[in-house]
């Protein structure tokens, strides 16, 4: 049974040392026309973000500036589960399709960063 169990410790810690850090996906949109991007492109943009398996952090919201002056900006965060997932839905068809909508209202600035291995 110890023997078992020891085993068991053993292939959890291994697994826990593959896991993928997770990544957050930020993005800086200058709303050229804030309506048309709130009416034709966020609503399809974050069910694509859902679909592909990201998880919405922040889509905007009140933003409380501590430091330098008030953003022109809209805010959006992501979490990926690694950074072949994000790469996979960037790379989608069905991405390069929406983005021209994106485009059409906004110009965007996106970045990822590695989350940390818990």
């Amino acid at each position: 049974m110890l023997a078992g169990a020891a085993i068991g410790a053993i292939a959890v810690q291994g697994l826990h040392a593959q896991a993928k850090p997770p990544v957050y996906s930020t993005s800086e949109i200058d709303l050229t026309n804030a309506d048309g991007y709130l009416k034709e492109y966020a609503p399809r943009a974050q069910a694509l973000i859902r679909e592909n398996g990201g998880r919405i952090l922040v889509a905007g919201g009140k933003t409380t500036v501590f430091d330098g002056d008030p953003p022109k900006t809209r805010v959006t965060m992501q979490v990926w589960d690694g950074i072949e997932k994000y790469q996979a839905y960037r790379s989608s068809a069905a991405y390069k399709e929406i983005r021209v909508i994106g485009d059409k209202y906004a110009k965007f600035r996106t970045f990822v960063v590695e989350g940390a291995s818990n």
